[in-house]
């Protein structure tokens, strides 16, 4: 396979990926707040994340059976189904009924994303690693352009009907385009789960601080992220205010915010990236709970989301470089996996209180509540600096 046919069923198996995910995120915080679903409920269906986090545990069963294509195809006809039956649900009165299928939804996208994942490996050759990995990254934040803030606007004009129906169908078009994809050959020794050597390399005693770290240094971020949009509601802002600013020029700012730490990390190293850029990604928080405690104008909110958004992608291009950093080339895919799902633990099970905690202290404080959470992350960075395996160009510059 040439690399311009890899990169283009790359782009489409990662839109695949980030439109679940895009829905989930922005879309359901807001499709629930605007019928009326209180702030700890809303707060709760963080746990609903948790596939995401766990779905290691399930990756040896995709790995070993079936080819790839038949689980992602499996997976986007079940999202397709889980969407259409969101459609009868009182969105009002969440039911056991209606969280069991937003389960079914994040499952389904969880496995596919493993079998995805796995697919870009097995096409991957040192030589075009580097661009395969920039088209998914980018492909992935368009799905979350269009499954975030291209959904929110279209429901201001159409309703939340017509909307479900046409994201099945979306999802059903990719399900049998996928099912296209070309086949990969592999040996069978390759899909076995190397669990020994992991282990070995996860339970050195000089991996515990990177160990509090990792869940450590997006936390704030995750936090901030779960009540923004509630907060523009409760502000009395529109869905295509939310739509347009928060998510579709803020997956935007992500975006260049994220090649701008690239560059810096490049630059600079990935330890003064983690340290500056880890302090840009925590300030507008400050401005968030600017926005809460006093009466400032209108657009002030956009002027900190925009911020927020750019800052955010600094800080995810030097966590993602730290991670790749941690990994041995042997055993990548699932070294990675596991500091992924360790981060991604924290960001769901502590995120299920972010409503209550909303509740109680108020939008303000939370806000900055988070913005102080950057502290104790920066504090692990000495302890951390030896694990950091540095270019000389970089970790030579000034």
């Amino acid at each position: 396979m040439d690399l311009r046919r890899k990169l283009t069923w790359i782009a489409v198996l990662y839109f695949a990926e980030g439109l679940p995910f895009g829905i989930a995120y922005d879309v359901w915080p807001v499709y629930f707040r605007v019928h009326g679903v209180s702030l700890r409920e809303i707060g709760l269906m963080s746990l609903l994340s948790l596939p995401w986090t766990w779905k290691m545990l399930w990756a040896p069963l995709v790995d070993r059976f079936g080819a790839r294509q038949q689980w992602i195809s499996a997976c986007l006809l079940a999202l397709a189904v889980a969407t259409v039956a969101i459609i009868p649900q009182d969105a009002g009165h969440p039911s056991w009924l209606l969280w069991g299928v937003l389960l079914a939804f994040t499952t389904a996208s969880a496995t596919q994303d493993i079998a995805i994942d796995a697919y870009a490996v097995d096409v991957s050759t040192p030589e075009d690693t580097g661009a395969i990995n920039g088209v998914r990254v980018s492909a992935a934040r368009i799905a979350l352009l269009v499954g975030g803030g291209g959904v929110m606007m279209l429901a201001g004009v159409t309703g939340w009907t017509p909307l479900w129906i046409a994201l099945a169908a979306v999802f059903l078009v990719l399900s049998v385009i996928t099912y296209a994809s070309p086949r990969v050959p592999l040996d069978q020794n390759e899909r076995r789960n190397p669990i020994g050597p992991v282990l070995r390399w996860l339970l050195r005693w000089e991996m515990l601080p990177v160990l509090l770290f990792v869940p450590l240094f997006k936390l704030g971020d995750s936090l901030l992220g779960r009540m923004v949009k509630p907060f523009w509601v409760d502000r009395g802002y529109s869905l295509r205010e939310i739509g347009l600013v928060s998510v579709t020029l803020g997956v935007v700012l992500t975006i260049v915010g994220a090649l701008a730490g690239g560059w810096f990390v490049k630059r600079f190293g990935i330890f003064r990236g983690l340290l500056w850029l880890g302090i840009a990604q925590a300030l507008p928080h400050l401005g968030y709970a600017a926005v809460a405690q006093f009466t400032l104008p209108r657009e002030s909110i956009y002027a900190v989301s925009m911020l927020e958004s750019f800052a955010q992608g600094l800080g995810t291009a030097a966590f993602l470089s730290f991670l790749m950093n941690l990994c041995e080339k042997e055993h990548a895919a699932t070294q990675y996996a596991l500091l992924s799902a360790l981060f991604a633990l924290t960001r769901d099970v502590v995120g299920a209180f972010s409503g209550i905690g909303v509740e109680r202290v108020g939008y303000a404080a939370y806000f900055a509540f988070t913005m102080l959470l950057a502290i104790p992350t920066l504090a692990l960075l000495p302890l951390i600096k030896g694990r950091i395996r540095e270019k000389s160009a970089a970790s030579q510059a000034a």
